[in-house]
């Protein structure tokens, strides 16, 4: 199954906030992409990108640990729309 993982926006956001580091986390299902993910976004921005592979329940579950990694940018995908 193909989702849109709205890139182009992540791109933009990263541009936006000048972020030189981030990190993406994941859900289970989609981190058999995040290779593809990262590449693609640090081929559009320029920026080192970080995979957080630990447990990604949603977006309440923020990585405490990723402030230790010196990261400008946390970027998490679910499966629900966030506003």
């Amino acid at each position: 199954m193909d989702y849109d993982l709205e890139l182009d926006n992540a791109v933009a956001k990263i541009k936006q906030e000048n972020a030189k580091t981030v990190c993406i986390q994941l859900p289970d299902g989609l981190k058999p992409e995040s290779g593809r993910i990262a590449k693609y976004l640090e081929a559009k921005t320029g920026a080192n990108i970080i995979i957080w592979l630990g447990s990604c329940y949603g977006a309440c579950d923020v990585p405490t640990q990723v402030q230790n990694l010196g990261v400008d940018l946390l970027i998490q995908w679910g499966h629900a729309e966030w506003k």
